[in-house]
């Protein structure tokens, strides 16, 4: 028996299943995935029951749609390969399809995913589009149909308008790099709106808007972007990261720009109400001046002047009827007195010749001159009239007849009873 090495086993075992599985198709489940920064990938493909390692080289690696997740099911279309320094056997991988499921399908959904976790469809982030755009770039074939159908809506719509195209390919393996390209060039060229889109088509034909490269230029915009690709019922990636969706390149161009019948309708109705509010604020400011108008006349110096001279001349009115009525009280009352005057005068007098006769028999009772009798006289101290009974021993006090005014002094006082 011949005697072999390990390398020329390896060698003719390398041979054998190289030659004896040079394409397989084989279903299995990713595990262990390893993405080397050469570009290569490096996984376990396994089952319920065994595992086996595989490679896909940067070649191969670079085709692929979608990214390669752990868990994930998978049909590789590869040839068996020995790996001689380590005597090991691995699956040299072609290409990779997920199991029951289209690979740009699930990239598709992958990208979706990741760009939606990264806040590219973000409502809030979207940029509003002009009213009035004056300048636009459309980014799409020029030999297209999706172009003519364009350019078409605008000259019907709004003419006042400066249109760019940007002729690039819009499928193919090169289309997402000039799409993202055109719209990166585009943004520095302060078009007031870009429209970036295509004709209808397969998912295959369509695939360059569902690039990651082209999100980002999309997402890093800052001149307001429609995405119009396909038909209504194709949805891309980059439908979701623009500002618009159009459901048509054409409705792409009816989104962004005004309808100059519409427009002229428009200026016909601001017209009339502008008339209206003119003459509203003139009818306004009219009543406002006739108010000021009056409110100054109220308040001039003249008018003023005018309210002092008649508040003084009703003052005068008051005090000449106020004078007047009191006047004709005065001389009621002077009428009354004088009719009274004399009566009272003469009530008076008659009074005054009553008190003087009183007063004078008064007189005459108290004068001694009249009440002198023989024997008596009127005793007084201190000019008082006094009783003899207040007198005491010691006493001075004066004796006065009708003629004659004794001094004296008490003696002796003695009670007779």
């Amino acid at each position: 028996m011949y005697t072999l090495s390990v390398s020329g086993l390896n060698e003719q075992i390398k041979s054998l299943l190289e030659t004896s599985f040079n394409q397989v198709l084989v279903e299995g489940e990713l595990s262990r995935i390893t993405f080397h920064n050469s570009g290569h990938i490096y996984f376990t493909l396994k089952d319920s029951s065994s595992v086996i390692s595989a490679v896909m080289f940067r070649g191969n690696a670079s085709k692929l749609k979608f990214r390669l997740e752990e868990g994930m099911k998978v049909i590789i279309n590869a040839a068996l390969t020995l790996y001689k320094p380590r005597g090991s056997y691995q699956l040299n991988c072609f290409s990779i399809e997920p199991s029951g499921q289209g690979a740009l399908a699930l990239a598709y959904e992958q990208l979706k995913q990741k760009l939606s976790g990264q806040g590219y469809f973000n409502t809030e982030i979207k940029k509003q589009l002009p009213k009035f755009p004056a300048r636009i770039a459309l980014i799409t074939s020029a030999t297209g149909a999706a172009l003519q159908d364009m350019l078409r809506v605008a000259n019907s719509r709004y003419r006042n308008l400066e249109i760019d195209i940007y002729d690039v390919l819009v499928q193919g393996e090169s289309a997402s790099c000039a799409i993202a390209n055109a719209v990166i060039i585009a943004d520095t060229k302060e078009y007031d709106i870009l429209v970036v889109g295509r004709g209808g088509g397969s998912i295959e034909d369509l695939w360059a808007f569902n690039e990651e490269n082209v999100a980002n230029a999309i997402f890093q915009t800052k001149t307001p972007i429609i995405s119009a690709v396909g038909h209504e019922i194709d949805w891309v990636i980059s439908d979701f990261v623009a500002d618009v969706r159009a459901a048509t390149p054409s409705a792409a161009m009816e989104i962004a720009l005004p309808d100059t019948n519409e427009l002229y309708q428009y200026i016909d109705s601001l017209s009339s109400q502008m008339s209206q509010t003119v003459e509203q604020k003139i009818y306004t400011r009219s009543q406002e001046l006739t108010h000021l108008k009056n409110s100054f006349a109220q308040h001039s110096v003249d008018k003023k002047l005018a309210q002092r001279e008649e508040e003084i001349k009703q003052l005068k009115e008051n005090f000449s009827q106020t004078m007047a009525f009191k006047m004709q009280g005065y001389e009621r009352n002077m009428s009354n007195i004088a009719q009274r005057l004399p009566q009272a005068v003469e009530s008076q007098l008659n009074l005054a010749q009553n008190q003087l006769l009183n007063l004078q028999k008064t007189l005459e009772s108290n004068n001694p001159k009249f009440k002198s009798k023989k024997g008596f006289a009127q005793l007084s101290q201190n000019a008082q009239v006094i009783d003899i009974d207040s007198l005491s021993v010691g006493d001075e006090f004066e004796a006065q007849s009708a003629s004659v005014v004794i001094k004296a002094k008490v003696l002796t006082k003695e009670n007779i009873l």
